[in-house]
């Protein structure tokens, strides 16, 4: 019976590496920078979908508001100046921002108020040297497209989202409209030197100066 037992531990230790390596980390998204590529060369995906998609996944896109104001709190600011950073990564990509309100109000008064919240992040963007022309079109929705369907005040739905409206015309760091060159500056970035140091090798010793 002991013997028995033994064998058996054994097979299931066996049965339970078969996983190949790896698999913890993969999820699901190998490969994903190749499919990206051939993609934009065939055509089928545009370099302004691959960034709307990353803006999208890698930074809050969207604020909210008291109550008929269209002031920036301190929340709305942090979140703004993690879209200002990011937008300043890619001086090739211009920016819309849609105004939202609840539905308490007017249609009127409403689509007014979103676009003064709208204007109100595009200032913020150009207070921290993001060029208004890049800031294409500032839309007010106002109460049409709430995020909840509710007659009452919800701060959800007041609120702001700023997204990807497209490219800079004529921008030199767009080739053919390619997502090549985008991607080779910044590899060329990455691999600048860290200013005040380097490595010397002498006698097959290495020092830092």
């Amino acid at each position: 019976m002991q013997k028995w037992m033994i064998t058996l531990g054994l097979t299931v230790a066996v049965t339970s590496c078969t996983r190949e390596a790896g698999y913890e980390i993969d999820q699901g998204a190998f490969g994903n920078a190749t499919l990206n590529n051939v993609q934009v060369m065939n055509g089928e995906l545009t370099y302004g979908q691959i960034l709307a998609q990353r803006f999208a996944a890698e930074v809050p896109t969207q604020i909210n508001f008291a109550f008929d104001s269209s002031q920036l709190d301190a929340s709305a600011q942090r979140i703004l100046l993690q879209q200002a950073d990011w937008i300043k990564q890619f001086p090739e990509v211009r920016f819309r921002v849609y105004g939202h309100t609840d539905a308490v109000g007017s249609q009127a008064y409403n689509r007014s108020l979103g676009l003064r919240r709208a204007n109100a992040v595009v200032a913020f963007f150009a207070s921290q040297g993001i060029s208004r022309s890049r800031l294409e079109a500032v839309v007010s929705y106002g109460k049409t497209r709430p995020l909840v369907a509710t007659p009452d005040r919800d701060r959800r739905n007041r609120r702001t989202v700023t997204g990807v409206s497209g490219l800079v015309d004529r921008h030199p760091n767009i080739l053919d409209g390619k997502y090549a060159e985008v991607v080779y500056r910044e590899y060329v970035i990455s691999a600048a030197p860290i200013s005040g140091l380097s490595l010397e090798t002498n006698a097959g010793t290495t020092r830092e100066q």
